[in-house]
């Protein structure tokens, strides 16, 4: 069975740099060399689009390459990924479904195939969940096994990384192996460097244990277009058919998406936000807010254990509340149309402990 590698810029297809867009895409072209298990392939010209758009409730990706290798022969590889909130049963806790379908093929080898569907609960920065994934090759029998998966990520500000951890448990053919993987993305935004380092480990008494470690560069030379590079190594994908494998690439990619250059002159300086301040009408407390196209709006606080408390639309796109509450300092968020929690523009806001912000409310 020759499967061999199938792609060469890989590890391109969802380039770090889109994460600052809602809705990205890309072409790259290059060149790249990958050494597996009883040889190498070099390939003069490798193909990549991608494609994402994400918001905080959900992700989907799309990528692929096709490149021109030895004799002549063509090799292509795709994936998609998605990920979705299904249910929010608190401000801090989310239920969520993620997927994922790979395929892969050689004219002079054989087709190939894995997906991935798993449940998950979300909270803060860390996310557990478990569900099934399985693999097909071209004239063999597939197989199908239970993934176990915890990670965790962290962001801090300064310097602008972002951190992450991965353990995924495999029960395939009845034994385990577990995967170790972590990453680390440097994006400030505004600088022309793109960096990011990924290293993994699998674990398993039978099937083995082995190590890989990558790494990727991107500058971008005008805002839509970058020289990007890539080396390392990958794991076996058991799935697939696929050994384990170095390589290296590099090229050009294009980007739909501007990326913002730093500028020379000082940002100016935010307003400063003052606390929402009810104001009384009687015996009651009103608060109004401005909410463009909104279908349904409800307030949460720390008054209201955060149970979203519907408001009250009163004409041109403003919602009211009225509330009962003593004289004091409050913390609440809305929540748009039944599932999206936001802060109102131009109210002073706390950070909530997990990576989020509370609204600022006195009651005079």
């Amino acid at each position: 069975m020759r499967m061999g590698p199938v792609s060469f810029l890989a590890l391109f297809v969802f380039a770090p740099s889109a994460v600052s867009a809602q809705r990205s895409g890309s072409l790259g072209a290059g060149i790249g060399v990958v050494r597996y298990p009883g040889g190498s392939s070099f390939s003069p010209l490798a193909v990549s689009p991608a494609a994402q758009q994400f918001s905080t409730w959900s992700y989907i990706g799309l990528g692929g390459s096709v490149s021109l290798i030895d004799d002549g022969e063509w090799a292509a590889q795709g994936r998609g990924d998605f990920w979705s909130v299904i249910a929010r049963r608190s401000k801090q806790t989310q239920i969520a479904i993620s997927g994922s379908a790979a395929a892969s093929t050689r004219t002079d080898g054989l087709g190939a195939g894995s997906a991935l569907a798993l449940l998950e609960v979300v909270r803060g920065n860390a996310a557990v969940g478990a569900g099934a994934v399985t693999g097909l090759v071209e004239s063999f029998s597939g197989v199908t096994a239970l993934r176990l998966r915890a990670r965790g990520w962290w962001q801090p500000r300064d310097p602008p990384a972002q951190l992450s951890l991965t353990l995924e448990g495999n029960r395939l053919l009845g034994a385990w192996y577990t995967d170790i993987i972590g990453g680390l993305n440097f994006d400030r935004g505004s600088d022309r460097i793109v960096t990011s380092l990924w290293v993994s480990g699998r674990l398993s008494a039978t099937y083995g244990s082995s190590a890989a470690a990558s790494a990727t560069f991107q500058y971008y030379f005008t805002p839509t277009v970058a020289l990007e590079a890539s080396g390392g190594s990958y794991l076996a994908d058991p799935y697939q058919g696929l050994p384990r494998a170095g390589f290296f690439a590099a090229g050009i990619r294009l980007f739909t998406s501007r990326r913002a250059w730093k500028t020379a002159a000082p940002a100016p300086s935010p307003p400063v936000l003052q606390p929402l301040i009810a104001q009384h009408r009687g015996d009651t407390l009103v608060v109004r807010f401005r909410m463009p196209a909104a279908r349904s709006v409800a307030i949460a606080g720390n008054w209201n254990s955060w149970t979203p408390a519907p408001l009250r639309g009163v004409g041109e796109d403003i919602w009211e509340a009225a509330l009962q509450l003593a004289p004091g300092v409050y913390y609440f968020n809305l929540v748009v149309d039944g599932n999206e929690w936001v802060v109102p523009g131009g109210v002073a806001t706390v950070p909530d402990g997990m990576g989020g912000l509370m609204a600022v409310l006195n009651v005079l």
